[in-house]
């Protein structure tokens, strides 16, 4: 099965050839490899580079396992160039090679060559990039098969409906979608979960023990959408968990999580004030399967499900992503009250900014006037959306917010924010 990952295909090729090193980083299994091994191979091919200037080298074949020493892999990539043409350098699982960094930034001094890499997020990690590659590196970040490349994997005219719950419960990591059975889809991703992503925070970060970062993941999972701190984190491990973890470990743990590319934090910024509220802030899985493994499928709640997937697409296209707080006046029994009100989001992408909620439903007049209230209580006029589960909705109401169904978000991101 070849799943069309167009987005980051496009990313590699607007940045062939910059003169830096393409960092290709996210969460293990989500396709990286794919993307350059395959996808982006025979785009170089159909784009006339001759295969003999396309070096490939996967450090994890155990058939290259002597170019696991930096020496030879050198040396190995060297041999390779013999004229003065373009020569595209494609390594995967970088990291198994001992100061790999100083071989990549040594092909920089190749004139000819571009170098591409990969590597699995245990010894290669976002927060790594900077020190190993000091300036020269240019990061593409790859997530796990959002809606639409899922979608585009499935048997054809599959109803919005019924594909959206497969990929609200098993997410999108593209090995699921060769699986039959719902029984193996979840073991695989509470195995991937248990076995590579928290085995290589414990081994990277020598934590003693896995009880605390289990636990951890467990009391983020069942809480996506919802406000937390570490101190408050630390109170429930002591209150329910009957396991005293400072604020300052828990702390250390999410940046692991962070790192790994398993969540990411949104962080609350008060619109009218325009300034940051460092804490609470919100915690977001990478991916929905990820996320229901850790709970063993239960806790469908598909309000927080779609929070979670429309903060990954924001995210992917390149926003930054915060969660907006406005001030506003409210009438409670006749009485005119100062009240903080929540937006979903607060999506940024240079002079473009929009605030989006999320509805999953809106069944009557007073949920509908709650999901509205702290749009409206906005000043500027940056474009205001409501995004909800039920199709054919979008267009916008009597007072110039957006409401736009799930399904034309999803199947085009763009095309919405932009309606």
């Amino acid at each position: 099965m070849e799943i069309s990952r167009d987005f980051y295909l496009q990313k590699l090729i607007d940045h062939k050839q910059n003169g830096l090193v393409k960092i290709i980083t996210g969460v293990r299994r989500c396709g990286k490899s794919y993307l350059l091994f395959t996808l982006f191979y025979h785009h170089l091919l159909n784009d006339g580079v001759p295969a003999d200037h396309i070096i490939c080298v996967s450090l994890e074949d155990y058939g290259n396992k002597n170019l696991q020493n930096p020496d030879e892999l050198y040396a190995f990539v060297k041999a390779q160039i013999k004229d003065d043409a373009p020569y595209f350098i494609l390594l995967d699982e970088i990291q198994l090679v001992p100061t790999f960094e100083s071989v990549v930034n040594g092909f920089l001094h190749i004139p000819n060559a571009d170098i591409y890499v990969t590597g699995s997020n245990s010894k290669f990690l976002s927060s790594d990039i900077i020190t190993e590659f000091r300036g020269r590196g240019d990061e593409i970040r790859v997530f796990p098969l959002n809606f639409s490349e899922f979608y585009s994997a499935l048997e054809q005219n599959t109803p919005f409906n019924r594909a959206w719950l497969q990929y609200a419960t098993y997410g999108g990591m593209p090995l699921c979608l060769s699986m039959k059975t719902d029984s193996d889809k979840a073991k695989y991703l509470q195995d991937l979960f248990a076995t590579t992503y928290l085995a290589d925070i414990i081994n990277r970060n020598n934590l003693r023990g896995n009880a605390e970062i289990n636990e951890l993941t467990d009391i983020l999972a069942s809480s996506i959408g919802s406000l937390t701190n570490p101190l408050k984190l630390s109170n429930t491990f002591n209150s329910q968990k009957n396991l005293k973890l400072s604020a300052n470990t828990i702390s250390a743990y999410l940046d692991h999580l962070q790192n790994a590319f398993l969540i990411e934090r949104a962080v609350r910024y008060d619109i009218k004030g325009k300034k940051y509220i460092n804490t609470p802030s919100k915690y977001y899985f990478v991916d929905m399967g990820l996320r229901n493994a850790r709970l063993s499928f239960h806790q469908q709640e598909y309000n927080h499900i779609m929070e979670n997937v429309v903060y990954n697409e924001l995210k992917l296209r390149g926003y930054s992503v915060d969660v907006g707080v406005v001030e506003t006046n409210l009438k409670v029994n006749g009485v005119s009250q100062r009240k903080q009100l929540e937006v979903d989001f607060v999506a940024n992408m240079g002079s473009r900014r929009y605030y989006i909620q999320c509805a999953y439903r809106m069944p009557d007049e007073e949920k509908r006037k709650q999901e509205l209230s702290s749009l409206l209580g906005i000043g500027d006029a940056f474009k205001k959306i409501v995004i909800v589960g039920e199709e054919g909705l979008t267009g916008y109401n009597e007072q110039g917010i957006l409401i736009a169904s799930l399904s034309d978000f999803l199947f085009n991101p763009e095309k919405t924010l932009n309606w």
